[in-house]
């Protein structure tokens, strides 16, 4: 007759039925774990908030880099779209040999136009208000050819209207009666329109014997358009390159020639290749250059957003460490009853790895799905609220743009979700070992 204290552990385990990582049975004992009763409703409460902080810290950190991403492409393009990548200014006296380099630059293949450029401040007025102008002389074919007036990209059919020219048209730009442009906002601030006359007033005119007189000329409206950037809008005024060289006494000179390529990331490599073609005699800079402070700026809060908004994901992987503390704390007669039947401490582990896991799986899929549908209706939500609580949320003076924008790098939603996936898992480890290394002697003894 065998005894039982003969009897080994391996004697009393339920027999494996198959490869499987985690048996049936673990996985419906962490169902009901998680299923809790009313005497464990706050077991229950601490697994629900664990839940909502995982899904909230995901889906926020989806949105807000989504947000920063928009932000900062619709920045970039608006900025580069108004502005040439590359700009060359002349060391050697009045620039006068732009169109020598203008052709120089487009010998080189990655160059896709070269703008010659007169730019002035002048004070635009009607009889009612003034406001201040930074005047653009360039020639119809560039102005035409212009990425920010443009909702697609690539040059405009011979005769068509740019898709962002509101009123009126850029076609005739260069005729003999001189014409501008100018930006919506300017237009609904001095109530002027396409066929009205404005005066533009320059104060360096001509050189008299008193001194410099300002020069005052009017020019007749010819297009109205919107760029979607309010500074850009409220600022901007196009005039032929021939007209602004006379309003602003350049005479046969332009103030710089800007060079567009086919990718803004290539200036590096381009600009070299512009030194050799061109001379020795002209200085070259780039749109990192001059913007190099402002997107500085928005990678530095782009990435201390991102380690702000994971400390959400962190609490909430915390809380499960803490409800599965407690869980295991009140089951350890179910424990010790299923070590007692068979259960190996593997099996224990298990079942309490599935038990918290699975609310830091479930919430952060439920997280990805919040985060993918608010920012796929992000502006509309933007207006909604706004409207709802009576407040302007996205004020263009603010923040530059007349929409909020939202772009989601797939690659960045990926790493949010591992994170997350990761701290949840993470979290449940120390609880569901402590459960496996239960003594289940010590756990009955008081029963």
């Amino acid at each position: 007759m065998t005894l039982v204290a003969d009897r080994t552990e391996d004697d009393f385990r339920i027999p494996a039925r198959g490869p499987r990582a985690f048996a049936l049975h673990e996985w419906m004992l962490s169902g009901r774990y998680l299923r809790a009763r009313r005497k464990e409703g706050f077991i229950s409460v601490i697994a629900g908030f664990s839940f909502l902080g995982i899904m909230l810290g995901v889906a926020t950190l989806i949105i807000v880099m989504s947000v920063m991403n928009g932000f900062r492409a619709e920045l970039l393009d608006k900025i580069l779209g108004l502005n040439g990548h590359i700009i060359v200014n002349n060391l050697a006296g009045p620039f006068t040999d732009y169109k020598g380099v203008a052709d120089a630059a487009g010998k080189i293949g990655e160059v896709k136009s070269a703008i010659p450029l007169v730019e002035g401040q002048a004070m635009i007025s009607t009889p009612a208000r003034s406001v201040a102008a930074l005047v653009r002389g360039i020639r119809e074919k560039d102005v035409l050819n212009l990425h920010a007036l443009q909702e697609a990209t690539g040059p405009l059919p011979a005769g068509a209207k740019a898709k962002k020219i509101i009123q009126g048209s850029l076609v005739g730009f260069d005729g003999k009666v001189p014409k501008i442009a100018i930006g919506s906002r300017m237009s609904r601030n001095l109530n002027i329109y396409v066929g009205d006359y404005v005066t533009l007033v320059s104060p360096r005119g001509a050189s008299t014997p008193f001194g410099t007189a300002p020069r005052i000329k009017r020019y007749q409206v010819t297009a109205i358009f919107e760029i979607g950037m309010s500074e850009y809008d409220s600022s901007i005024v196009f005039m032929p390159l021939a007209e602004a060289q006379k309003f602003f006494n350049r005479r046969n000179a332009v103030d710089a020639v800007e060079i567009v390529i086919n990718n803004a990331d290539r200036v590096g490599e381009v600009i070299p290749q512009l030194q050799k073609e061109i001379g020795p005699n002209h200085s070259f800079s780039d749109w990192r250059d001059r913007n190099k402070g402002f997107f500085t700026a928005l990678e530095v809060e782009r990435s201390m957003m991102f380690i702000i908004l994971s400390l959400i994901v962190l609490v909430a992987a915390l809380n499960i460490i803490s409800g599965l503390i407690m869980l295991v704390k009140d089951k350890s007669r179910d424990i010790a009853v299923l070590r007692t039947m068979g259960a190996t401490r593997g099996s224990i582990m298990r079942i309490f790895f599935v038990t918290g896991a699975s609310i830091g799986i479930v919430g952060t899929l439920a997280g990805l799905l919040l985060g993918v549908l608010f920012v796929s209706n992000i502006e509309a939500i933007r207006q909604f609220v706004g409207w709802l609580i009576g407040v302007d949320m996205f004020s263009s003076e603010l923040y530059y743009l007349t929409e909020m924008p939202a772009e989601m790098d797939w690659r960045e939603v990926v790493q949010v979700v591992v994170m997350a996936l990761a701290l949840s898992m993470l979290a449940t480890l120390y609880p569901a070992w402590r459960a496996a290394k239960m003594d289940p002697v010590e756990a009955l003894r008081y029963e």
